[in-house]
């Protein structure tokens, strides 16, 4: 169990959340003695504050938490850091799907990196509601924490070694089958894009598979982008530009902590997962702007720039999993400054051929406070990643539509596939309520929920 949480409810404090148009209507419904608090004080549910009402003793009794008219998950978010570390409850009074909400957003907003800074200042804990389940609320903000915990690791903690060895672990942990392709034997099992990228780190470069579940059943199959450190090669990327760049790997995490959702939750798939991992370093051995590499699925890649390396592992293991004809094939990757310049950081750019799938996923998007946004793969742009010496060029001509053309790079990989593609930050550039300045879980909600409804046939919950 998180230690955000507890099932232990004896004692806890209950927490009121209450919309501030439906303040008056609320309080005349209380004790005169809890009237009587909140005027003197002159409390009225306004967003985001908080009212700590004493019994007659001057004990802590209740709380009230005055949230937005149109609530949403961060709408709970703020209440955490504004209570004093005792043990509390929410309301049974209030709607399930608000206490849902309110939970994943105390456990989002509870959440530390501790791994090299002290910190042993009391939390507040929750005590999950009996409506719940308080295994499936801690293995879904757990999955989450994942996520937010590897991409917070430096390169010198999560190289490639150190990442084989955490997603072995992890694959035990669920009853995943772990395979491992590293160094050498990755031109021996024709992923020369995937060493190409990698060669000149100590550290050699590998692609992971992990599978589950029954091989009869539909198969998803998901692909993350493991650059555990960009340099930038011998384009050598600005100390500016290389200081964030231990989150590379962040499509990497986001698979890992979409797919502890899916196996936890015993979703009715074939799960087969691909990372490719690697540090994109510099050697006498690097590979080399003007290069032109081989590839798994026989194309020819010119190298306009080493920086653009994490297209070109993707390019490998795309391929590979396309040739086992998943029914749905996603991928998450920090890829274009491009979309980042169009989209801004906490926005991911969505790329997809499957239309209806693309509206499902943002449409839950929406609903969970999990937003992306469509871009197009924009056919015309497709002649800017053309190559006067080989079949493609990793990057575009001029410095336009960037993560257009990065997306058209990957089309050419997934076969005929239907095929997601989601190019994202993995980090928060600042901190706000439920959302630490850190590594981030970006549109593994929405793909989570787009995913349990579509092969499940409904909505998911965490009541018991």
């Amino acid at each position: 169990m998180l230690n955000c949480y507890t099932t232990e409810c004896a004692g806890a404090i209950p927490i009121q959340l209450v919309a501030q148009h439906h303040w008056q209507q609320w309080i005349v419904r209380q004790s005169q003695w809890l009237q009587s608090w909140v005027q003197s004080i002159g409390f009225i549910a306004e967003p985001d504050t908080v009212c700590l009402v004493p019994d007659q003793a001057g004990a802590l009794a209740t709380v009230i938490y005055g949230v937005a008219d149109a609530g949403t998950l961060w709408s709970y978010a703020d209440l955490v850091s504004k209570l004093p570390a005792r043990t509390y409850h929410f309301s049974a009074e209030l709607p399930k799907s608000q206490i849902e909400q309110a939970t994943i957003a105390w456990g989002l907003a509870s959440y530390r990196f501790t791994r090299f800074k002290l910190d042993d200042k009391p939390q507040p804990l929750l005590a999950l509601d009996a409506a719940f389940s308080p295994k499936q609320v801690n293995q879904y903000v757990s999955s989450l924490y994942l996520i937010r915990d590897l991409i917070n690791l430096p390169a010198e903690t999560l190289g490639p070694d150190q990442f084989s060895d955490t997603i072995r672990k992890f694959a035990s942990e669920l009853q995943m089958q772990f395979s491992e392709i590293k160094a050498d034997d990755l031109l021996k099992q024709n992923f020369p894009a995937i060493h190409a990228v990698g060669r000149a780190s100590d550290q050699a470069p590998r692609l992971i598979t992990l599978q589950w579940g029954d091989n009869s059943a539909p198969a998803v199959s998901l692909v993350g982008k493991g650059v555990c450190f960009d340099s930038g090669g011998l384009d050598i990327k600005p100390s500016s530009g290389m200081i964030l760049m231990k989150k590379d790997m962040g499509g990497a995490a986001q698979v890992l902590g979409l797919t502890k959702l899916l196996v936890t939750q015993q979703l009715p798939i074939c799960l087969r997962v691909y990372l490719p991992i690697v540090e994109n370093s510099i050697s006498g051995n690097a590979y080399r702007p003007g290069d032109v590499i081989a590839t798994r699925q026989g194309l020819q890649v010119e190298i306009g720039n080493t920086d653009a390396e994490g297209r070109l592992i993707l390019a490998d293991a795309l391929t590979y999993a396309a040739e086992q004809k998943p029914d749905l094939l996603l991928d998450f990757a920090t890829l274009t400054g491009a979309a980042r310049v169009a989209l801004g950081t906490e926005l991911p750019a969505l790329f997809s051929n499957d239309d209806s799938f693309a509206d499902a996923l943002l449409q839950q998007g929406e609903s969970l406070t999990d937003p992306l946004w469509r871009l197009p793969l924009h056919q015309a742009y497709r002649k800017q990643i053309d190559s006067a010496i080989a079949d493609l060029s990793n990057t575009g001509t001029g410095g336009y539509g960037g993560a257009i053309t990065a997306a058209l790079f990957l089309q050419a990989f997934v076969a005929n596939c239907n095929w997601v593609h989601i190019d994202l930050m993995a980090w928060n550039t600042s901190s706000e309520p439920g959302r630490p300045q850190g590594g981030e879980a970006m549109a593994v909600r929405a793909m989570f929920a787009t995913l349990y409804q579509r092969f499940t046939g409904k909505s998911f919950n965490m009541t018991s």
